[in-house]
Order: structure tokens, then sequence, then C-alpha cells
């Protein structure tokens, strides 16, 4: 899959990590995304991504995601399945150039309403998030909009059909 985050900031030493992030379902088979914007950059634009980010010490990837999801949702999951991706990539967010190898899980919420709050978002998370909502495949197959990772429209679009043969 390829690489399709922003280039990173010209001349700035880069920083590697290991993140995971999560494919996170609900019961009519919608993806939540979050909109963000570089506050270094807020005339950049915006773009839509995938709960998750940097490993802590000592975390495995599943660990990873399962932190971040609560993080960034207050939604607490035990199972995962995966990682069903992996991607490296290298962008630019507020001044430092990362090169990041991501591991994507998939998390299933039932079919209830699902209601999702940031539960311990980092002073750098309150600057660049500006909001999130569930996208169905058809959606994220038409938008206009700058979507991370750029393959989640073909993603959705199988797992749904997957889902109902």
């Amino acid at each position: 899959m390829a690489d399709d985050e922003r280039a990173g900031d010209e001349g700035a030493a880069v920083v590697d990590r290991e993140a995971a992030r999560v494919l996170l379902l609900d019961g009519r088979g919608r993806v939540l995304l979050f909109l963000g914007r570089d506050p270094a950059r807020p005339d950049d634009g915006t773009w839509w991504f995938t709960p998750g980010g940097g490993a802590e010490d000592g975390e495995d990837p599943g660990q990873t995601a399962r932190r971040e999801l609560w993080e960034e949702t207050g939604l607490r999951v035990d199972a995962l399945e995966g990682p069903v991706a992996e991607r490296t990539t290298e962008f630019g967010f507020d001044g430092v150039t990362y090169r990041q190898h991501e591991h994507y899980f998939v998390a299933r919420l039932g079919d209830a309403e699902v209601v999702t709050a940031p539960a311990a978002y980092t002073e750098l998370e309150e600057r660049a998030v500006l909001g999130s909502r569930w996208w169905g495949e058809a959606e994220l197959r038409t938008t206009d909009d700058v979507v991370h990772p750029g393959w989640l429209g073909a993603w959705l679009s199988a797992e749904t059909l997957g889902r109902a043969g």
C-alpha cells in the first residue's frame, strides 16, 4: 500500500517511530475518522485520519492501538483484529518530520449508537483535532476531502463486500 501522507518539512531531522492505528467500525459498517490540521501550518488545510498514534516505551502494536483508541475516543476494546495492514510513511507535523511505521488493526463495535469523546488528549491533539465523524463506504469513495491512509475507501469497500458474502 502506498504512502500518501504530506511530505516532511524540508531540511528537518527525521524522527523514526512505531505507531498503531485503529480502523474502528460501528454496527453499520462505518469507520470513525478524525478531522485534523497541522497547528504549525493551519493554512495548509485539513485531512481525515484514523485513531492511533506513536508507541510508548515497551508497548507492542496491539497495546499501542488499545491505549490510543481509549485516549482519543474513550472506548476500551478487548478484541482487535490484525494487524490487517502496515505501511511506512513520512510526513511533517507541528514542525517535526516523522518517518512512521504504522500497524493497522480493526475494532468492531456492536449495533448500538456509539458516542465517542476524547479521554486523554494531549495538548498537541487539542490544537490539531477539529472533530470526528463516522464515514460510510460510499462517502469515502466519493469525497474530495483528503483521507489518510489513501487506501481506506477501497479497504472499507472490500470489508463491506466480504461481510455481505
